[in-house]
């Protein structure tokens, strides 16, 4: 009965107006009988289309035009690249078409699809109410979201031989980059199509919940990927290696990356179940983190080690680096400001009482 419902409900219409400019200036308005799926869920663009003198929105966008036009355009264009990438990859290969290849076309060519029929129906006010701030949109961000990440996880594995060369170097740049420039684009849609439709503004509600718990969730997923590189790496090659610093160092990075998960995935834990953290505790973490990434950046991306050649272990190697010292920084920082908010603590005394310490968000 539900799912009857659902569809019946889908099936529903509702009379929509949208307004077209004539060549004289003018505004023509047309009375459209589209389904419940396709009407806006977007009240400040309801208000705009059934008024034409209401040319613009809050955010300044031409009538009928999403907030995320750009961003669909930057899609069309990752797709494009990524698709003629696959193409060419599997052309150039003397043997035969494998099934991870296929798969690379299949996802990058769905992305291509959709992306341009999203991208030119924006174009016209009579389509894009179909799919500006519509049930429509939201469930085509999502499907474009889920054949993104199947698209980075294929072509990044060095296993697979796409992207990513056996040793973990990037092998195909164009197919490895801007395979990750589309699964970043769809998850900043996805935080537009949340914000602008319904109201859900993520990165403020997680910069409100906790100070630095974006760069906690940050910092534990850099450090699942380096983590999973060399255990794949441990796996792969050192059964078989005979390099023993090299295998000590994938080592060390697996070590690395399994601290990092732990340590992060404890603070952002305690973040969200809590709204805070011992200050003392994160402190002390993030002090921790900074020095052993120092050691892993030292022994994983140099010349003798697991993340030498560019590729997904190389880079977030550093990012774990760098986002341990940003860490660091802003809770040095709020100490800081601790003792200058606090009168009762004098200037330069290190006892400041932490377990009532209040931090600015950052």
């Amino acid at each position: 009965e539900d799912s009857l419902c659902f569809f019946s409900t889908l099936a529903s219409t509702t009379t929509t107006a949208a307004a077209t400019t004539n060549n004289d200036g003018s505004a023509t308005t047309t009375q459209l009988t589209v389904p419940l799926f396709f009407k806006s869920t977007n009240k400040r663009q309801q208000t705009t289309m059934s008024d034409p003198s209401h040319t613009a929105g809050s955010e300044g966008m031409p009538e009928g035009r999403s907030p995320r036009f750009t961003q669909w355009i930057a899609l069309v264009v990752f797709s494009t690249v990524t698709l003629g990438s696959s193409v060419e990859l599997r052309n150039a290969s003397s043997m035969a078409t494998t099934s991870d290849q296929r798969w690379a076309i299949f996802c990058s060519g769905i992305t291509f699809a959709l992306s341009v029929i999203v991208a030119c129906m924006h174009l016209h006010p009579l389509t894009s109410i179909f799919v500006v701030g519509t049930i429509a949109e939201g469930i085509l961000i999502l499907i474009l979201s889920v054949f993104w990440s199947a698209t980075v996880a294929v072509v990044s594995d060095a296993g697979r031989g796409l992207a990513v060369s056996a040793d973990g170097a990037v092998s195909n740049g164009n197919l490895y980059y801007f395979s990750w420039a589309g699964f970043v684009c769809t998850i900043m849609l996805i935080v537009s199509f949340l914000r602008s439709v319904y109201g859900v503004d993520v990165p403020g509600e997680i910069k409100s919940r906790s100070a630095r718990l974006t760069l906690w969730s940050a910092r534990l997923a850099s450090a699942l990927i380096v983590m999973g590189s060399c255990a794949k790496i441990l796996g792969d090659e050192c059964d078989v290696s005979d390099d023993k610093m090299f295998c000590r160092r994938t080592k060390f990075g697996l070590s690395v990356g399994v601290i990092g998960v732990v340590f992060s995935l404890s603070v952002v834990g305690l973040k969200i179940a809590t709204s805070s953290a011992p200050f003392v505790a994160e402190g002390a973490a993030a002090i921790f983190l900074a020095v052993m990434d120092g050691f892993g950046v030292a022994y994983i991306t140099s010349a003798k080690g697991p993340g030498s050649p560019l590729g997904n272990l190389y880079y977030f190697t550093w990012i774990s680096f760098v986002g341990s010292l940003m860490l660091t920084a802003s809770c040095v920082q709020d100490y800081q400001a601790a003792q200058q908010n606090d009168p009762t603590v004098p200037s330069g005394n290190p006892n400041v009482h932490m377990d009532n310490l209040e931090v600015p968000d950052v």
